[in-house]
């Protein structure tokens, strides 16, 4: 979905722009499930654990990408 620009080009919507974000966290982190909370305005993670999934959640995607690596870097 895009929203006309300035100069007559397309431009991703803030919401598009959202979206493929959590695509491209997802494809880097198979089996996590990532989205932004539109009502927290936070990034959101459900991540696979072995004492069951973990929710994180981050102001941003490279705070919520770093707490992924951590929380799966301790097993």
């Amino acid at each position: 979905m895009t929203a006309q620009g300035g100069a007559g080009r397309d431009e991703p919507t803030p919401e598009a722009m959202r979206a493929e974000t959590a695509r491209g966290l997802q494809e880097q982190f198979p089996g996590v499930r990532v989205w932004f909370g539109e009502a927290t305005g936070s990034w959101w993670a459900m991540v696979p654990a072995r004492g069951g999934p973990r929710l994180l959640e981050a102001p941003t995607p490279q705070r919520l990408r770093d707490e992924i690596m951590s929380m799966r870097s301790r097993g």
